[in-house]
């Protein structure tokens, strides 16, 4: 009998992951979707271990960053992460990027520890759960009855993502693993499903996928078609700008790709009345005020910016409020042929799912999608400000077309929901890519001088 025999219950108690605590503390930070670089670890927890198969834990854990209760509840403030992890005695030496570390002590004393997703035997038996409905302890694999999933499809684990982990399986199949947990069903599941039923062709529709019910509800993974071939906005922007070439065909294209995904949503789910602007304009002043706390490079462009969240409060409501895509950008969307598709609506991770599930003016993504633009436009020096102008001009335009009403004509609005993700750009960029920071800090000054 292996040391791993104690792993045959479905369902194993926190208490045997507990010397694990060290080697966690030291490795989740060293992680690209870890959130709580900025933010020192002050307690890790297991909250549910969960046997998928000998050898391989499914494990969620909550790690706290001070000893502050998070707002309604009595749990330290922190996230909860999902792991998958492999338990062997003696690991493969070319699992040596995967490795967490041995255990010294405990039931797993002894033992080597990796990420199992980088272990293609253990990827291949996630999918063979996936394949298969059922349940292992809180964990319930369900999926799309009419879809079959075909067996042997070889995996590859994609280095690109930074908030999640996804797999390949034969080019045919992609697996989102989200690390960030948070109670209820994530968008990034409820949207394309429900878009599937309205028959939009523009997003894969999931076929299968992974939930908890312990130690909340929760959606851990998504499985959906792979676009095969198809090549992302952002490499195909920077592509044209490194040859030379115009971008405002396909900018129109995805214009009009967004207005049909936000025409299925507005099917799809309840929509509300105009947005009370006076609200949102509030709310973004609020989250200004936190951004230039937290980075001092902005508090020079406070009033100007605030001017512009001041104008949103008295002019044009705009469209109803409805479900949007809320994390829209040039990395969120795919072509493939002639066709773009748009991806990853699980919104932005560091906002509340609550918010992430609710109703948003329209406008917010397609102020997205326009400081996508600028970020492309500044990665090739000299800089080229006139590619990003006739990109939005062309992406609005498109937009215009299939929704029946010009972004361009809500001047107060867009200006008012562009200014507030270049704040959470400035934000972001200074906690995790402080070398980019100057992207939005030009817009910021744009915003709030100009007020363009």
């Amino acid at each position: 009998m292996t040391k791993t025999a104690f792993l045959r219950p479905r369902s194993a108690p926190a208490e045997s992951l507990e010397s694990l605590a060290g080697l966690l503390r030291e490795w989740l930070p060293l992680q690209r979707w870890f959130a709580g670089k900025d933010r020192p670890v002050t307690d890790l927890g297991v909250l549910s271990t969960t046997e998928l198969f000998p050898g391989c834990l499914h494990v969620l854990v909550h790690a706290a960053h001070g000893g502050v209760p998070a707002p309604g509840g009595t749990t330290p403030a922190g996230d909860c992460y999902q792991l998958l992890l492999g338990v062997r005695e003696r690991p493969s030496p070319r699992l040596g990027k995967a490795l967490i570390g041995t255990v010294r002590d405990g039931l797993l004393a002894g033992l080597t520890v990796y990420d199992a997703l980088q272990d293609p035997r253990a990827a291949q038996l996630l999918l063979e759960r996936l394949r298969r409905p059922g349940t292992a302890g809180p964990l319930h694999f369900e999926g799309d009855p009419a879809h079959e999933v075909p067996a042997g499809l070889v995996p590859r684990l994609l280095n690109a993502e930074q908030s999640n982990s996804s797999l390949v399986y034969g080019d045919e199949y992609i697996l989102k693993v989200f690390r960030r947990i948070q109670p209820g069903v994530n968008p990034d599941l409820e949207v394309p499903g429900a878009l599937a039923r309205q028959g939009c062709h523009r997003v894969p529709a999931p076929v299968a996928w992974l939930r908890t019910t312990h130690p909340f509800k929760a959606t851990l993974g998504v499985l959906q078609p792979y676009l095969r071939n198809a090549a992302d906005g952002w490499t195909l922007a920077l592509d044209a700008l490194a040859s030379g070439d115009d971008f405002t065909a396909q900018a129109h294209a995805l214009g009009r790709a967004t207005a049909d995904v936000h025409l299925a949503l507005s099917s799809a789910f309840p929509v509300g009345a105009p947005g009370e602007n006076g609200q949102t304009a509030a709310a973004m002043t609020e989250r200004l005020t936190a951004a230039a706390h937290a980075v001092p490079a902005l508090q020079p462009y406070v009033p100007g910016l605030r001017g512009a969240f001041a104008a949103l409060a008295t002019c044009d409501a705009g469209p109803p409020a409805q479900r949007i895509h809320g994390d829209l950008h040039l990395g969120q969307v795919l072509r493939a042929g002639r066709e773009w598709f748009v991806i990853d609506f699980e919104g932005e991770p560091s906002r509340p799912l609550s918010e992430r599930r609710s109703a948003h003016s329209p406008v917010r993504d397609i102020a997205g999608m326009l400081r996508s633009f600028d970020y492309a436009a500044r990665q090739r020096r000299p800089w080229r400000p006139e590619w990003a102008r006739r990109c939005r001009e062309a992406y609005c335009a498109g937009y215009a077309a299939r929704a029946g009403w010009d972004p361009r004509k809500k001047h107060g609005l867009l200006r008012a929901y562009e200014t507030d993700r270049a704040v959470y750009e400035v934000l972001y960029e200074a906690r995790h890519r402080p070398d980019w920071l100057p992207v939005p800090m030009a817009a910021i000054e744009r915003l709030a001088v100009r007020g363009d």
